[in-house]
């Protein structure tokens, strides 16, 4: 029984169709982006905190001027017509912090908890990397906060290292990213 449920999620694993993301999905990509950040951060930061940053960072407008953005590039993962995690990279001026002009940033990779360790996070990911190869960018760079191992050891897998780190404002909070990259 164990193995006919393992090939059986194979199988579904293999129904994930990565697709553009645009402004006709900007609902879908907020639920998606709130549902994920709340399910991954709501455990370490005060009820406060959180319901600011859902507000401001997730808002209709800041989507949809990310969305619109010419340097920013959204993708959406969907198990059949759900959506399920996206993918958001920046060149040039969307870059959330400046890096040189070969630089593509990996600003999220948000996946449901329920798809977590089912392959969508690197599916998504191998997605930025066909991007860089194809924008013939020499690293791709993110971010992560310093106490999500989970993302920590995703991006250590794929060949990221450290390579400096950045304070971000969270509330009240200050908190620490690492900065992490990967040469092409």
């Amino acid at each position: 029984m164990g193995k006919l449920v393992k090939v059986k999620m194979l199988m579904k694993m293999e129904q994930i169709i990565i697709r553009d993301a645009n402004l006709k999905d900007l609902s879908t990509l907020q639920t998606v982006a709130r549902q994920v950040f709340f399910e991954t951060f709501a455990p370490y930061n005060t009820a406060e905190n959180m319901q600011k940053y859902l507000e401001e960072s997730f808002s209709e407008e800041k989507l949809a001027a990310e969305l619109n953005h010419p340097d920013s590039f959204f993708y959406l993962a969907w198990d059949g017509d759900a959506a399920v995690g996206y993918l958001k990279l920046n060149t040039g001026k969307a870059q959330t912090e400046p890096q040189e002009a070969a630089a593509l940033e990996i600003e999220r990779i948000y996946v449901k908890s329920e798809y977590q360790g089912k392959k969508v996070g690197q599916l998504l990911y191998n997605k930025a990397l066909e991007i860089a190869k194809e924008r013939n960018n020499s690293f791709l760079w993110l971010g992560v906060w310093e106490e999500n191992q989970r993302a920590i050891n995703f991006y250590t897998k794929n060949g990221f290292v450290p390579f400096d780190t950045h304070q971000f404002k969270f509330g009240d909070e200050i908190q620490t990213d690492i900065m992490m990259k990967k040469r092409l």
